[in-house]
């Protein structure tokens, strides 16, 4: 395992940029190094220091100072953007991971199309129907006032959500899992166990991620979670000693509650235990891709499920019969091409 200072010292490419005042030298692996003002005699405390900043408790972000570190390395690299209109997401959610290709400059609107809670509040206040909004921006209607903070969007124009829905679709399409895995560094922890990066809190040091392996625990004890970042509850998952998927098939049912986060529910809509595979298809009650199929196996003990979305019910059923050894005599849709 790397020290912080040599996590710190593992990068590609260096450049220097000025955010509020401030001027920056900025690596690529998501270290800042914040320069003494002109014409001060001394240093300040995180002055001339390598950091990858301290996480703040509240909000989740790596900052220096005041600063939020990963809007410092996107300025460095991708350029200056409008504070109002554009924010910088992170690829893979983790706030904490400030590598260059781990961040993107979004408009607000496609940063709140790629947010699920946001996206329900949306639906809700245009009938229920994201379409809605996407053809008419100017249908959300709150008139209860709880919802001020997304209001701004009616004065979105129709072209430019519809152009906004189709990049978010492209990007809810795109694997979740990316980077080199022959780099060192904070990128590591995408390839490593849990417990492979220790969290360190020095600011001179900066601040080392824990991250995640591509099979996570979930909120159901013999369950585990392939490629699925949300923590999430399995009810129909046996929790037994003598467990096998042919038990998990047996505890299904059409419409049970299969699935379940805080941002959605997912209901079986049709099941088949094929070979080592339990496969179920389900629907989720929010979401631009409220369809889903699920992979199940047996692994270590462990019921593995890894799943897919569709944003219509048509690709979730043709990959369904395609997984369970059946002909798909239906029509192609839009999934296919997603």
């Amino acid at each position: 395992m790397k020290s912080s200072t040599e996590l710190l010292d593992d990068f590609h490419e260096q450049r220097e940029c000025l955010y509020k005042g401030e001027r920056y030298s900025v690596r690529d692996n998501g270290a800042v190094y914040r320069h003494k003002p002109c014409g001060k005699k001394n240093p300040r405390q995180l002055d001339e220091v390598w950091t990858f900043g301290r996480k703040c408790n509240s909000n989740g972000y790596m900052m220096i100072s005041s600063h939020r570190v990963h809007i410092i390395v996107a300025t460095a690299f991708f350029g200056e953007r409008d504070s109002t209109k554009y924010v910088v997401d992170h690829k893979d959610t983790n706030r904490c991971n400030n590598r260059v290709e781990n961040l993107r400059w979004f408009t607000k609107l496609e940063n709140a199309l790629m947010n699920p809670i946001t996206r329900s509040r949306i639906e809700n206040l245009c009938g229920g129907d994201i379409n809605r909004f996407i053809e008419n921006p100017s249908c959300l209607n709150d008139l209860t006032g709880a919802n001020q903070d997304i209001l701004w969007m009616r004065t979105v124009s129709s072209a430019e959500a519809q152009n906004t829905y189709n990049r978010v679709m492209k990007w809810l399409s795109e694997p979740k899992q990316f980077g080199n895995k022959k780099g060192i560094g904070l990128g590591e922890w995408i390839y490593t166990q849990q417990s492979a990066i220790p969290m360190q809190n020095n600011d001179d040091k900066g601040c080392v991620v824990v991250g995640y392996n591509d099979i996570s625990e979930s909120l159901t004890v013999n369950a585990r979670q392939k490629n699925w970042r949300t923590p999430t509850m399995f009810p129909l998952c046996p929790n037994d000693t003598n467990v096998s998927l042919s038990k998990y098939r047996d505890k299904l049912s059409i419409g049970a509650l299969l699935a379940k986060n805080q941002y959605s529910s997912s209901y079986v809509d049709e099941f088949e235990l094929y070979g080592d595979k339990l496969f179920i298809r389900s629907h989720a009650d929010s979401g631009i891709k409220p369809f889903s199929l699920i992979k199940i196996t047996f692994e270590n003990g462990y019921f593995i499920h890894e799943g897919r979305t569709f944003i219509k019910e048509e690709g979730a059923k043709k990959t369904f019969a395609l997984s369970t050894g059946k002909e798909w005599l239906g029509p192609d849709c839009i999934d296919d091409y997603c």
